[in-house]
Order: structure tokens, then C-alpha cells, then sequence
């Protein structure tokens, strides 16, 4: 619940401590004066858009802070600790709003943007006033509703975790490649391997391969050019290398005869000649080996082609392909080796979607219950609230889907009709601010606070009435009051009567400047209160007995 607002320096108040309690808290004051600012501060604190004219006139910026009580909120706790805000069993909202028109907000002094503060306000609070802040437009939340008057908390986590189980289970089924999709790439593997495994070749082997196409290719060159270097050698030239080696040979072993220092040139001579004459050897056998078989060259070029395009298809280098044809086997495998995984799977979601049926079955059934005596409570609550022709109806609407549903097989739609004989419409479109803080203060009652915030905030709820009815919807939301937070902005003496605690706005001016103060009313000051908003100006003493006497009748309670 609420525990405490501080506001400054935020429209006409210049600074205001509240300290909240349990139960109907009724906030009161004259026409004007800002009752609904503390109402306005709670919207901000929730991630209402703000301005700078909401800043007060002279300041800088406006400061708002609001402290709630968690412990009995599980929904709210689970959030914070989701978003790793949590501080315990308390939770302080704060937001700073500058002239210049930016703002800023903190969560248990963290930092925090609009999306966060909203997702927490609407399980903090409920506020009841004006239609774009009303949860209970919010078609989700009528289904929530429902849900939490016919105590289908078991029933909806059956269809839920059906419906949860359902997805995880064809999510893992597209994840094994499940289905069509799985046949044909099971097709397309077996294909590209086997044409991997025909053309791919280590990267020895792809080397070796490479230098047989560049032979092959030179064939008929290298064939001539030996053969004419083997001429050069040891032909039948007189110009011979190997003949003028040989002449050289000769004519220098003479010429050692007479000086011994030439011996060691004779003998390079000689080992010359020899390895001349291998040379020539070799290239004569080169020149018999040389293979000029175009069909040869065509297939190792034929080979040399294919290992391009794989190479290209598969976006890798050519020595990489059999790397490739590796991830490609492994891939097979796990695809392989997943068609079993892959049945249970299929049989097990078989079984969910009858289970999810099954459970929807029953939540709708349930529902539909609810709903007719959620009509009834809420019907014979707005008559007696001053809506004696208001009717709101409780309407299923089908979903229309064949697929397993996280919040059943339908959608809740509360529809009224304000006056008899006008046919029921969604209350979203129909009704007026006051009407719609009424049927918000009927169906709280009738479902006994049963959604999931722990404070709800009346504004505006006795608007258009007064007397008896009055009197009634005092009386509602202090019965409201004892199940949960409830705060009223009010201007009516029946209704601030039932409060448990009462906060006076009060309106002062010195001519130049306005303030306004928010006052905790003791009993006696209640009493005066009560007698200020039953006569007016004129205070007489029969006003004052007639507050004393109200007050009295409503704390006897």
C-alpha cells in the first residue's frame, strides 16, 4: 500500500508531507483549492507525461516521492526483482520535473525510464477518475478481473503452462529443422557431400594437383624446350657444350703437365663434364616421360573447374573444402540422429494441445459462471449507487484460434448501457468520468478488491449525486476500504464522513502569491470539516451537531 507522498515545489504546493494508512483515506477541500493534485502526483509518479507548467510559479523544478508498502504484493516484487530494482519490502517512486519541460525518475534510487515506471504503477496502483487513466478500459484487465472474482488462479496456470510447454515444444522442433524443412535440407546435405567427397582434396593433394594442370597445360613447350637444351649439351654441334668441355679438358691436362697449379682447375673441369653429361641424361629421360595426353589434361582440368564452383557456392577457399564437407557431415547427423527427438516431440505436443483444450474447456466454463454473477453483484450494486437504469453485461468473446492460447479460448468485453432500452456497448465508449468512477467503485466492490494492486485511488467517484446515494457510496468504499488502500477525492460530507483517515486540502493566498497545505484532520477538526462541506460558509451549530452526528454513525462502524 501507499505509505507516504512528498510533493514540492509542484503546482500551487510549495511543499506537503502525507503519511498514508490502511483503509479509506478521504481527500476533501473547497472548490479549487488542488484536491486532485495528490491524485495528479500519483499519475506522474506513474509515468504520466509531464510539462513544465507543472512546476511552481518561481521554482526551478517540481520533486514528487511516493513510498509503498510491497510485502503483500508478489506481482509487484516479482517485477522489481526481474528488473533487479528490489529493496525489500519497500519501494520508493521518485520523479524530478524541470522548467524547461524534461524530466527524470528513480526507482529505489536507480534510474528509471517511463515504460518501467508504468509497467510498476499499474501494480502498485489503481486509480479511478478520468477515462485515459482508467485500467478497468483496458480490456485485458477486465479479463484479469474476471478471472481473479472467479478464483481461476489453478485453472488459468493449467492453460498457461499448456500453452507455454505447447510453444517451447515446436520452438525446439524448428530448432532440429523439424518438418518439410528438415527433409529437404536432409536432401541437400546428402547432395553437397557427396559432391565434396568426389572433388575435394586435402591441401597436399590439391597442390600436386595444381602442378599437373600447369604441365599438362605446358605440355608440348616443355617437350621442346628440353629436347632443344639437350642439343645444346651433347648434339652433334661442333659448338656442343659438352664437346667444348671435352676440348677444354684435354688442352688444360697438358698444360697441367708443365705446371702443376692448373691440376685443380682441370679436375672442376672434368667433374663439369660429368654433371654436364647428367644433366643432359635427365633431360633426355624428361623429354621421353613428358606426357602429352590431352585427355589427362582435360580431367585434371574437368577437376580444377569443379573445386572452383564448390569453392564459390560454398564461400571458402579451396583448400578449405574438406573442412567444409566435415560441418556439412556433422550437420547430417545431428539432423539425422534428431528424427526420433523430433516424434516425441510431435506426439508431445499432440498431447498438450488436447491438455490446453481440456483446460480451456473448464476455464470457460468457469468463466461464463463468473461472469453472470459478477452481473448480478455489480448491477444491484450500481442501483443502489444512482444508476437504477445502468446494466453491465459481461461478454465472451471467442478467440478463433487453433492455436494453444496463453489466456484461454476467450477475451472478456464489460459492455453497459446507462439508461433502459438502450442496447449495451463497451464501456470504454459509453460512459462519462463520473458514471464510469461509479461502475469502477461497483465492480471493485462486488469482486471485494480482488485485482491485483494493493491501493486504489477515487477521483471524482460522487460526481452527480448526493443524498441516500451519497450516503452508499461512503458507505462502499469504507466496506472497500477494510479489504484493501483506498483513497477518495470527494466533496461530499456522506462520503468523507467514512473515512479512516481524512486530509484537507486547503487554498491561501496573501494577494501575491497562492499556496496550498495538505492537513491530517484529527476528530475535532473532521467535525469541522464535515460542518464547512455540509453548510457552506455560514457554519451554524446545528451544522456542527449534524457533522458531530455523522461522524459518529460512521465510526461506530
Amino acid at each position: 500500500m501507499l505509505t507516504s507522498l512528498d510533493v514540492r515545489h509542484f503546482a500551487v504546493v510549495e511543499a506537503a508531507e502525507v503519511t498514508f494508512g490502511p483503509g479509506l483515506t478521504v481527500i476533501s477541500g473547497e472548490t479549487g483549492a488542488g484536491k486532485s493534485l495528490l491524485v495528479d502526483a500519483l499519475l506522474l509518479l506513474g509515468g504520466a507525461r509531464a510539462d513544465a507548467g507543472m512546476v511552481r510559479a518561481g521554482s526551478s523544478r517540481a520533486e514528487l516521492a511516493a513510498e509503498f508498502d510491497v510485502t503483500g504484493l508478489p506481482a509487484a516484487r516479482a517485477w522489481l526483482q526481474a528488473e533487479e530494482l528490489d529493496e525489500g519490502d519497500a519501494c520508493q517512486l521518485r520523479r524530478v520535473i524541470r522548467t524547461e519541460g524534461s524530466s527524470k525518475a528513480w526507482i529505489n534510487g536507480r534510474p528509471a525510464n517511463a515504460r518501467q515506471l508504468g509497467e510498476l504503477a499499474t501494480l502498485l496502483v489503481s486509480i479511478h477518475g478520468q477515462h485515459e487513466h482508467q485500467a478497468l478500459l483496458a480490456r485485458a484487465h477486465q479479463l484479469d478481473l474476471l478471472d481473479a472474482y472467479g478464483g481461476h488462479a489453478d485453472l488459468l496456470e493449467r492453460v498457461q503452462a499448456t500453452a507455454r510447454q505447447w510453444r517451447e515444444a515446436g520452438s525446439r522442433m524448428r530448432g532440429l529443422g523439424g518438418g518439410a524443412d528438415r527433409a529437404q535440407r536432409i536432401e541437400l546435405l546428402r547432395h553437397e557431400i557427396d559432391e565434396l567427397q568426389q572433388w575435394a582434396l586435402p591441401s597436399e593433394e590439391l597442390a600436386a594437383l595444381e602442378a599437373s594442370h600447369t604441365r599438362l597445360a605446358n605440355a608440348e613447350r616443355l617437350a621442346t624446350g628440353v629436347a632443344g637444351i639437350g642439343e645444346q649439351l651433347d648434339g652433334d654441334s661442333e659448338f656442343a657444350v659438352q664437346r667444348t668441355l671435352h676440348r677444354a679438358h684435354e688442352e688444360l691436362s697438358r698444360l697441367a703437365q708443365l705446371d702443376r697449379q692448373l691440376q685443380p682447375a682441370t679436375e672442376l673441369l672434368q667433374s663439369a663434364a660429368i654433371q654436364i653429361d647428367e644433366a643432359s641424361d635427365q633431360l633426355e629421360r624428361y623429354a621421353q616421360d613428358v606426357d602429352l595426353d590431352p585427355q589427362r589434361y582435360q580431367q585434371v582440368d574437368d577437376h580444377l573447374t569443379h573445386l572452383h564452383d564448390l569453392a564459390r557456392r560454398h564461400r571458402v577457399a579451396e583448400d578449405e573444402l574438406p573442412v567444409r564437407r566435415d560441418a556439412l557431415c556433422s550437420e547430417l547427423a545431428a539432423l539425422e540422429q534428431a528424427g526420433s527427438e523430433l516424434e516425441s516431440l510431435a506426439s508431445r505436443r499432440g498431447t498438450l494441445r488436447a491438455e490446453h483444450a481440456t483446460a480451456s474447456k473448464l476455464l470457460s466454463a468457469a468463466r461464463i459462471a463468473a461472469a453472470r454473477r459478477m452481473e448480478t453483484a455489480v448491477n444491484t450494486l450500481l442501483a443502489e449507487l444512482g444508476m437504477a437504469g445502468g446494466r453491465i453485461v459481461v461478454e465472451l468473446q471467442a478467440v478463433g484460434t487453433e492455436e494453444p492460447d496463453a489466456q484461454g479460448a476467450e477475451r472478456c468485453e464489460l459492455l453497459i448501457t446507462t439508461n433502459p432500452g438502450q442496447p449495451p456497448r463497451p464501456l470504454r465508449k459509453v460512459a462519462s468520468g463520473g458514471e464510469l468512477a461509479r461502475i469502477s467503485l461497483a465492480i471493485e466492490v462486488a469482486t471485494l478488491g480482488k485485482d491485483t494492486t494493493g491501493s486504489m485511488v477515487f477521483d471524482e467517484v460522487d460526481s452527480g449525486i448526493g443524498g441516500a446515494v451519497a450516503e452508499v457510496v461512503g458507505q462502499k468504499l469504507r466496506a472497500l476500504g477494510k479489504r484493501c488502500q483506498v483513497l477518495c477525492v470527494t466533496h461530499l460530507p456522506q462520503v468523507a464522513a467514512q473515512g479512516h483517515q481524512h486530509l484537507s486540502v486547503i487554498k491561501q493566498s496573501d494577494g501575491t502569491t497562492t499556496h496550498t497545505r495538505i492537513e491530517t484532520l484529527g476528530n475535532k477538526a473532521r467535525g469541522e470539516e464535515l460542518a464547512r462541506m455540509l453548510g457552506g460558509i455560514d457554519i451554524t451549530p446545528e451544522t456542527r451537531a449534524h457533522a458531530r452526528q455523522m461522524l459518529a454513525s460512521a465510526q461506530a462502524d
